[in-house]
């Protein structure tokens, strides 16, 4: 089973705050990479409060960069960022026995 969540990236001048909302991090969340991985690590546990937007254990979330062409040419930095970023997640939920939990999609 996956989940899709779409991330308008036409106009983005804070990525945090973006996926922050999107995704219902918690008031703590410290707006940086190494809090993003911590938060996206647990989108299968409901119960560690760091995200409203959950799956199945197993489950996929889905990230869909909407205009990702945008983000590319504007802020190639963040795209870079975002992508290994997600990789990181998913390195460290197979090195701790679980499966990979994120998938990238760009869209036009």
């Amino acid at each position: 089973m996956h989940r899709l969540v779409r991330i308008d990236c036409s106009n983005v001048t804070d990525l945090h705050r973006l996926f922050a909302e999107t995704f219902g991090f918690p008031d703590f969340y410290g707006r940086n990479w190494d809090a993003w991985i911590d938060c996206m690590s647990h989108l299968d546990e409901p119960d560690a409060g760091l995200s409203t937007v959950h799956v199945e254990k197993g489950g996929i979330v889905v990230i869909q960069l909407e205009q990702a062409e945008a983000l590319k040419r504007n802020r190639p930095d963040l795209l870079v960022a975002l992508c290994e970023s997600a990789a990181f997640v998913n390195w460290r939920r197979i090195e701790a026995g679980s499966g990979p939990i994120l998938c990238l999609s760009f869209a036009s």
